[in-house]
This record gives structure tokens, C-alpha cells and sequence, in this order.
């Protein structure tokens, strides 16, 4: 039983982001008619299940797994795991040496549902994302034979 919980960011006086719980089986939403109410237009609002915050490694991992899930919610998804503590003990490196787990978590995200990814190393993860979404949502660059 996985619980997801993101801090609502606050700026200005008004939430940001919405938060949601995974309870079992059942995901909830929290937040989202605060941040409605408060003048966030739908449209401004994505989820982020905030891989790393008061999670353990395997429950970041059962997150990951269940991305489709949270996507369900209808928002759009945001995801973080650029050289996260998790990705370290799979790999058993430093922060700066987790380029690949970070990859490899990106791309599943996408495959997974994600819309925006956050990430420190924007130009190696720039092409990651552009081949995976070639995979997943059959986008192609405008130089692309055929593409107009």
C-alpha cells in the first residue's frame, strides 16, 4: 500500500500543484477542488507523485509501476527522478553518476504516462525523451522523411 503525498506548493497565496494519495487500490485526489477554488484554472494543474518525498526505495518503485494509474486522474503527470537516492541503490553510485538510471526511469514514465519530466542533465534526457516518445506516442522530428 503505496501513499503518495506532495506538498502543495504555495505561491503567491494560491496552490500550485494538486496533491494526490494512492490507497491501495484507490488513488484519491486532494487538493484539486482547493486549487480550483483558488483560482487555478484545470488546465494549469498536472500531478506530481513526488518520487523521493518520505517514500522508501521500493515504495518510489511500486510508483513508478503504477504512473498509468495516477495518469487516470486526467491531469497532466509530472515526474522527477533525475539522480534520485533510489536510483543510487539500484546502481550503487553517486548522484552524479546516475545518468543512466535516470534514462531508464524517464523513459519508462513516459511509456508510463508522463507528460513532464524534471530532470539536471537536460541534454542527454532531450533525446532520451525524443526517441521514446518516437516509441510511445509516434512523434518524429519535422526533418523526418515524409513529415511536413
Amino acid at each position: 500500500a503505496v501513499q503518495v503525498e506532495r506538498a502543495e506548493t504555495v505561491s503567491h497565496g494560491t496552490i500550485e500543484h494538486a496533491v494526490i494519495l494512492i490507497e491501495g487500490d484507490k488513488i484519491v485526489m486532494i487538493g484539486e477542488d482547493l486549487a480550483i477554488e483558488s483560482g487555478i484554472p484545470a488546465e494549469r494543474i498536472c500531478v506530481d507523485p513526488g518520487i523521493g518525498f518520505g517514500k522508501t526505495p521500493d515504495q518510489n518503485i511500486e510508483v513508478l509501476q503504477n504512473l498509468e494509474r495516477i495518469k487516470e486522474l486526467g491531469y497532466p503527470l509530472l515526474v522527477g527522478t533525475s539522480r534520485k537516492s533510489t536510483l543510487g541503490l539500484l546502481l550503487e553510485l553517486p548522484p552524479d553518476e546516475r545518468l543512466e538510471g535516470t534514462a531508464a526511469t524517464v523513459s519508462l514514465a513516459i511509456a508510463g504516462g508522463a507528460d513532464i519530466v524534471r530532470v539536471h542533465d537536460v541534454k542527454e534526457m532531450v533525446r532520451v525523451c525524443r526517441v521514446t516518445d518516437a516509441i510511445v506516442r509516434g512523434w518524429r522530428p519535422y526533418t523526418w522523411p515524409g513529415v511536413t
